[in-house]
């Protein structure tokens, strides 16, 4: 029967809230960017989908409608590929079934992008329903759309049941939800008035109302249950009852089951048939097809599918295409078809879509559902499948590669064919998260690849090779060392070239399982090795290793010199020679940024990238995003080094590293420190997130996450915890922390050391600084020694000789080309110049400091200058103002001291004005530091600012008013 509109009830409060949602995002761009619809099977889901897009439409909105699908579940991009094609566009090339906008990251943003300048002035609405079944590479592309929402009138809405929908996808929308980019609608049943007195009705009006509460009590509330019940006319009985049939892994109800499959019942055998066909294409079923899958005339299939239509059984697609009503019908259709037919109707729709020149990714769906053995041409559609996936959606090319290896005969014959789909597996899983799964299966490739059997030399050494970058992403830099060390020392040994390669990888795990220095001899054979081959890449990437590890070292002169040899190869080389390159090219821009020479940094990353991205060696990509980032935030290019970052991170997460996620995520947290305005926690929130991938590891890129904690904990007011976070990542001695970067880490300890009134800590730091600086020769890190000296200094009310530090330290800095460090040490210098009774000069300083920032984007910065330009010019006598680097004022400061304050509040908010810390107050007034501290906390609940610079500033504003009120009479 053809059943009438069903029309929506009990959904009033999700309507608005989708209303607000519309409101904020497609007038104003703001407020939550993706919709998270949540609920059971058939609790209407689709149908409040469909009513959120009538509603959007009616705005004037376009709107673009996808689906995933159960079967087609390794289909890349299947719902945004379906969406995007109601207005004509493709992610995917049909033609090759590969990415139209290059590998999977850049997909990512390039899809942003698209989506973006679609919304155009109307706004756009995406439609994504049954998520839960949608493929890893589409759960990674909403992954990134809700971290980085687009910067239009962009709402993308999905369906999903909660239950079934993978961890990593509820996750991700739950992290939005904190972001504030999602908003989650859970719908649960519909009330018994709802069912009975308005669905009931509406669709059965001959229906009497005992009757109706009698189908209402046994569909438990449930729309789709419900109205199935209304069509079949009766009851039937809940959990045993009937027939039951799996659903994604899960039994259906037995009474739904029963009732949906009453529909089919009467149905003639060729209408079966057709429907079946339908279940099998999904929504691909045009009559073409179904014709050829059911082995029947076109005309007598669009016979039977007109009269499925009426019975309501089947439902128009766009593109002439015909779907069953609901997926849990087409679950109960598929699963009930004889087994061997349905293996024959999708070997006859592989075959049909062959035809057709369809994509090989659609064909390989198809031919996974008809294997039942060894199948050589099968086999090649699934090979091809998983190469044009490869770049795009490495899981689906893991899957189809997956299903060749379960039904490659295990024979002598097939063993080369069988190591290299492992190795091509691998390969996939490395990228996709799946670090583990990827060492065990090349664990397997080394086992059966002798050494000496003839044709698994190459073989085995890929598999140690890669196995090793697995073992290293895994956080495992013993078992990466081991594992090559063997290798090498094997009796037969590897080949020369195989030797090179291994030695490249074990000194690419120099800086992380153990020091550098133990590293060297080996990092020198290598070079020795390749430089006898005359393989100028292999020498290249030895001298580039060689270079970072010296560099890290803080052993300068060596440093230089493998860094010159290293860049003069590169240089020299040409884009093909390159094209193992990728990590080398790497390690010689970090090299080069810590030595301070940013513009060779940047354009051998730039170089770097291109091949990693050309090579498909994504690993890499982090590492060289995140170098052209610290080099874009020292040279003040801030807005830029945030994208690249966030690229970064999109990266490292979609690669599953916990180590390289911290290492990327403390890179994030340190431009954020800048890139956000005083008093914003961003930063923080990072770092702690940072620390937290980094786990126990004590290794390089934990020490520096650590680190970024501290800086961000002192940046916001807590210089306790920023001491023991910084003396946490440098461990005993502080011998782990970065040497050649060690006087700016040392500059957080001697800035919490004054602000926790242990002088003599700062002065200990101040002197190591100083001295780890010279030995050195870098300008910036000179230019942090010195700050840490004028820190000292101004602590001890020696205003003058402070601020000409500062300024020594900014123009330090400047030379070498660090605009950052610069801006920071001449707003350092501002605040002691204006005490030092040169507000002149003061105001100039802030200026220079204001203009430098504002133009690379340190919203930071430019709101202390702007904070600081009531307080530069002209102080009251003996203020002092603390400087910005020690606490970062709010973005907006309120008016005088409230009336609300104590006395004893004031007089604490007076004296932190001074410059004074906690300890300091505490034996000036003869309280306890923590009595203090409470004091403190009450103060900035009234006030509303957060740290002691901005209650420094608050209060000498008010002492200024209070004496400006006085000389005029003003009250």
């Amino acid at each position: 029967m053809n059943v009438p509109a069903t029309p929506l009830v009990g959904r009033e409060a999700e309507l608005e809230r989708w209303e607000q949602v519309l409101r904020q995002r497609l007038d104003r761009a703001g407020g939550p960017a993706v919709v998270d619809l949540t609920g059971a099977a058939g609790i209407g889901k689709s149908r409040l989908l469909a009513e959120f897009c009538r509603h959007a439409e009616a705005r004037g909105a376009t709107v673009l409608r996808g689906r995933a699908s159960e079967y087609e579940r390794h289909l890349p991009y299947q719902p945004f590929s379906d969406a995007l094609a109601d207005i004509g566009l493709e992610l995917m090339d049909p033609a090759t079934g590969q990415g139209r906008l290059g590998d999977r990251f850049g997909l990512h943003r390039s899809a942003a992008e698209l989506l973006g300048r679609t919304a155009a002035e109307s706004g756009l609405v995406v439609a994504l329903d049954d998520l839960h079944w949608a493929d890893p590479a589409s759960l990674e592309l909403l992954d990134h759309l809700v971290r980085h929402p687009p910067r239009a009138p962009v709402v993308i809405v999905v369906a999903r049941r909660d239950r079934q929908t993978a961890d990593s996808p509820a996750a991700a929308l739950t992290r939005g939800i904190d972001l504030g980019t999602v908003v989650r609608l859970g719908l649960g049943p519909l009330g018994g008035a709802d069912c009975v007195d308005v669905l009931a009705p509406a669709l059965a009006p001959d229906l009497a109302p005992g009757r109706a509460h009698e189908l209402y009590r046994a569909s438990d509330g449930n729309p789709l249950y419900f109205l199935a019940l209304l069509q079949a006319g009766q009851t039937h009985g809940g959990e045993g009852s009937g027939t039951r049939v799996t659903h994604g892994g899960r039994p259906l109800a037995g009474g739904l089951a029963s009732v949906l499959l009453d529909e089919l019942t009467p149905l003639p055998p060729a209408q079966r048939r057709t429907a079946e066909a339908v279940a099998v294409l999904g929504d691909r079923g045009t009559a073409a097809l179904l014709a050829r899958v059911t082995s029947r005339d076109e005309a007598r299939v669009d016979a039977d599918v007109a009269s499925l239509a009426a019975r309501d059984l089947l439902r128009p697609a766009p593109g002439g295409r015909w779907t069953l009503r609901h997926p849990v019908l087409r679950t109960l259709v598929h699963e009930r078809i004889d087994p061997g037919d349905r293996v024959r109707m999708h070997r006859l729709a592989a075959a049909a879509l062959a035809e057709t020149d369809a994509p090989v990714t659609e064909r390989a769906h198809h031919v996974e559902r008809s294997l039942t053995g060894w199948d050589p041409q099968a086999l090649s559609v699934l090979d091809e499948a998983a190469d044009r996936s490869a770049s795009t959606a490495p899981a689906s090319s893991a899957h189809w590669l997956a299903v060749a290896l379960a039904h490659l005969p295990d024979r002598p014959r097939h063993r080369a064919l069988r190591r290299d789909l492992m190795l091509r597996r691998a390969e996939a899983l490395g990228v996709t998260g799946g670090l583990l799964e990827s060492r065990d299966l090349l664990h397997e490739v080394i086992a059966m690849s002798p050494p000496g059997e003839p044709g698994a030399a190459e073989a085995r050494a890929s598999a140690v090779t890669l196995c090793a970058v697995m073992e290293r992403h895994c956080g495992r830099y013993s078992e990466s060392v081991a594992l090559l060390r063997r290798e090498l020392s094997r009796s037969p040994g590897p080949s020369p070239a195989d030797a090179v390669a291994f030695g490249l990888e074990l000194g690419a795990s120099s800086p992380l399982a153990t020091a550098y220095p133990l590293m060297r001899a080996d990092v020198a054979r290598t070079l020795d090795l390749a430089r006898q081959l005359d393989d100028e890449v292999a020498e290249t990437a030895a001298l580039a290793t060689a270079a970072l590890g010296e560099t890290y070292e803080g052993e300068m002169r060596a440093a230089r010199e493998a860094t010159d040899r290293a860049a003069a190869l590169v240089d020299g080389l040409t884009d093909h020679d390159l094209a193992s390159l990728g990590e080398p090219l790497a390690r010689l821009g970090w090299a080069e940024a810590f030595l301070e020479r940013y513009a060779d940094a940047e354009r051998h990353v730039d170089r770097g990238l291109a091949v990693a991205r050309r090579g498909g060696r994504l690993y890499v990509v982090p590492h060289l995003l995140l170098c052209k980032a610290h080099v874009r935030l020292t040279t003040l290019r801030i807005d830029s080094a945030l994208e690249l970052v966030d690229e970064a991170e999109t990266v490292a997460r979609g690669i599953g590293s916990g180590e390289l996620l911290a290492f990327v995520l403390a890179g994030k947290a340190h431009i954020l420190l800048y890139a956000r305005p005083p008093g914003d926690g961003t930063a923080l929130a990072v770092a702690e997130e940072a620390t937290s991938a980094a786990g126990t590891s004590t290794t390089w890129w934990a020490s520096i996450a650590w680190c970024v904690l501290g800086q961000a904990a002192l940046h916001g007011g807590d210089p306790h915890r920023a001491r023991t976070a910084v003396l946490r990542a440098g461990g005993d001695g502080l011998r782990r922390l970065h040497p050649s970067m060690r006087p700016l880490i040392l500059e957080v300890l001697v800035v919490s050391a004054l602000l926790t009134g242990d002088q003599d800590a700062a002065r200990t730091w101040a002197r190591r600084a100083r001295a780890e600086a010279e030995q050195l020769g870098l300008p910036s890190q000179r230019a942090s020694a010195l700050r840490s000296d004028a820190h000292r200094l101004l602590a001890g009310g020696e205003a003058a000789a402070a601020a000409t530090l500062f300024e020594e330290a900014a123009e330090e800095a400047g030379r070498a080309g660090a605009l950052l460090w610069e801006a920071v040490g001449l707003l350092f210098a501002a605040p002691p110049a204006a005490t030092a009774g040169r507000p002149e000069h003061a105001s100039a300083l802030c200026d220079r400091a204001r203009r430098l920032s504002a133009a690379g984007g340190a919203h930071q910065l430019t709101g202390l200058a702007d904070m600081l330009r009531p307080v530069v010019p002209g102080p009251p006598d003996g203020a002092g103002v603390p400087g910005p680097f020690t606490d970062p004022l709010p973005g907006s400061l309120p008016g005088p001291l409230p009336a609300s304050l104590t006395r004893r509040e004031r007089e604490i908010a007076a004296l932190v004005a001074e410059g004074l810390t906690t300890p300091s107050i505490a034996e000036r007034l003869y309280l306890s530091p923590r009595t203090v501290e409470s004091h403190l906390g009450r103060i900035y609940r009234k006030t509303g600012v957060t740290t002691r610079a901005a209650l420094a500033a608050l209060q000498t504003r008010s002492a200024l008013r209070d004496s400006t009120s006085r000389h005029t009479g003003a009250g």
